[in-house]
């Protein structure tokens, strides 16, 4: 489905990633874990095209996209969910989740889906003329991913979920996505807290510095005795 290839990205002088490589399968959770810094957020923007791949390529469905417009990529169904939520805060939750569906003319269809992210996540229609900035920190990343399903994705950029977040709303977030995922929702997910992610995850990697240092099924990357070391403390 997704496919990155040797990817090498700067932010001025400063060699971001170095040869990153990747695949996303059809129906898979893939998690991205590694330090502060790693490289993690930049590989997630380079895919939505917030920052320019200097080498290397990004395939959707066997066709490069690196090099398309933001737009354009959520036009053909990878949609990011941004770290730190990015919410509008002076717009209601509703008009938020309107703006999610912005590309789309299919107005019956969209009904149907802001209904749907109702469904997922009640307390955003309890609050649904509520201005965005009054919501708390959990309400407004639930906010956040369901502005992201009314694109309907079929990739699903997740960037740090759980951030800020008081433990108990962690594992909400983290039941939904897993309850998203199993509807028919790909992700790639970037995720700190790395034991919730390699538990739901299908797959992982590790970064480090801008490289690849680790990939393979989640339940292995969670028991290599370095990634526990590091991330998973001991």
């Amino acid at each position: 489905m997704l496919e990155l290839q040797n990817l090498h990205v700067y932010y001025g002088g400063i060699h971001a990633l170095k040869g990153v490589s990747l695949t996303v399968q059809p129906g898979e959770i893939v998690t991205l874990i590694g330090a502060n810094g790693a490289g993690k957020s930049t590989t997630l923007r380079s895919v939505s095209g917030l920052v320019r791949v200097r080498e290397g390529q990004i395939l959707w469905d066997g066709k490069p996209i690196h090099g398309l417009r933001a737009d354009d990529i959520v036009a053909r169904g990878i949609v990011h969910v941004p770290e730190g939520r990015r919410v509008f805060a002076t717009m209601s939750v509703r008009e938020n989740l309107d703006l999610g569906a912005y590309l789309r003319r299919d107005r019956q269809g969209v009904e149907e889906d802001r209904e749907k992210v109702y469904q997922i996540f009640p307390r955003l229609k309890e609050r649904e003329k509520q201005l965005a900035g009054t919501l708390s920190g959990g309400e407004q990343q639930m906010l956040a991913i369901g502005r992201g399903l009314m694109a309907r994705p079929r990739l699903l950029l997740l960037d740090e979920p759980s951030m800020g977040l008081a433990p108990l709303l962690v594992a909400e977030i983290f039941r939904i996505i897993q309850e998203i995922n199993k509807a028919g929702t790909t992700m790639l997910l970037v995720e700190q807290n790395a034991n919730q992610a390699l538990r739901i995850g299908h797959r992982a990697y590790v970064l480090q510095s801008g490289e690849m240092v680790m990939e393979g099924e989640a339940r292995e990357v969670a028991s290599d005795p370095e990634v526990r070391r590091a991330y998973l403390g001991g």
